[in-house]
């Protein structure tokens, strides 16, 4: 009868752990609880992003300016910032642009042509840096050198003022014409005082004088006309020095609005045309029809 009861008694122990086995399995262990709190955690963290790159819109006449600026485009991008380059043929649209906000910069004109500009059309633009220098040329049309210029050789020179006084300095330096003492650049052909061979003088839109040269007997061109039209240093008459007073006063600018001298996407761009890289790139590829300052 003992056994029986013990017995009995062992059944009803093993029955209640049972039941207390099953009834703890339906409840979630601290473990299980924590796991599905991380996983929500992880699944609602916001995504790490990238800044969009900062775009800079900056116009240029395609030789030499916008290849130097392509130069530039490789170091800008390690910097997110990201240069769309917009050419021009004039020297005019690229300056109203600017000032009209189509464009963050532009890179194509010297310094005295854009005062001359301002003073001439309102703007309020500024030179962020001095990044080359393109030596204006003289280069050959019907007459192919000095000697052989008749009395009332034609000579085209640029019909904007800096560059027209800039062409007349170059031909006086070559003792073709005279000029005042005090030429400034601003100087034309009416203020020259003494012209031995009789040159007469059309101007001509500087774009286009590379173009006239067959129709002249000579022609000034600016550096980055006539590297378009297949011109180097070694078919000119004559050229500014590398290391004239000319270099510094026209050397080539890299264009901002007033007021946007900190912009630090813009003081990028202005370090990267001064980089060495781009220094390297005008050595090997204008041979001297451009050179770098600074």
């Amino acid at each position: 009868m003992i056994r029986k009861v013990r017995f009995l008694t062992l059944l009803l122990v093993l029955a209640l752990a049972l039941a207390t086995l099953a009834s703890c399995a339906g409840q979630p262990s601290a473990t299980t609880t924590a796991a599905p709190t991380q996983a929500a955690t992880e699944t609602s963290a916001p995504a790490e992003t990238t800044a969009a790159p900062v775009t800079l819109k900056v116009g240029a006449t395609p030789v030499p300016h916008a290849e130097i600026l392509k130069i530039a485009q490789a170091e800008l991008l390690k910097q997110n910032i990201n240069l769309e380059i917009v050419e021009y043929t004039d020297y005019v649209q690229p300056n109203l642009a600017l000032d009209s906000k189509e464009l963050d910069a532009n890179f194509f004109q010297h310094l005295p042509y854009l005062l001359d500009f301002n003073a001439k059309n309102g703007t309020r633009l500024v030179s962020l840096a001095a990044v080359h220098f393109e030596p204006l040329g003289l280069y050959p049309g019907r007459t192919k050198n000095f000697a052989d210029l008749k009395d009332g050789a034609m000579i085209a020179v640029p019909n904007d003022t800096t560059n027209e006084a800039r062409a007349l300095l170059l031909l006086q330096a070559q003792g073709l014409i005279e000029l005042p003492a005090d030429a400034g650049l601003e100087v034309t052909p009416k203020d020259i005082t003494a012209n031995p061979k009789n040159l007469k003088f059309t101007e001509v839109e500087a774009a286009q004088i590379a173009r006239a040269l067959p129709d002249v007997d000579a022609g000034v061109v600016n550096g980055n006309y006539a590297i378009e039209a297949g011109l180097t240093m070694a078919d000119a008459l004559a050229a500014e020095a590398a290391d004239s007073i000319a270099a510094q006063t026209f050397g080539n600018i890299l264009t901002i609005r007033e007021g946007d001298e900190a912009r630090p996407e813009l003081v990028a761009l202005a370090d990267a045309l001064k980089s060495q890289a781009v220094k390297d790139f005008i050595a090997s590829q204008y041979a001297g029809s451009v050179v770098s300052l600074g």
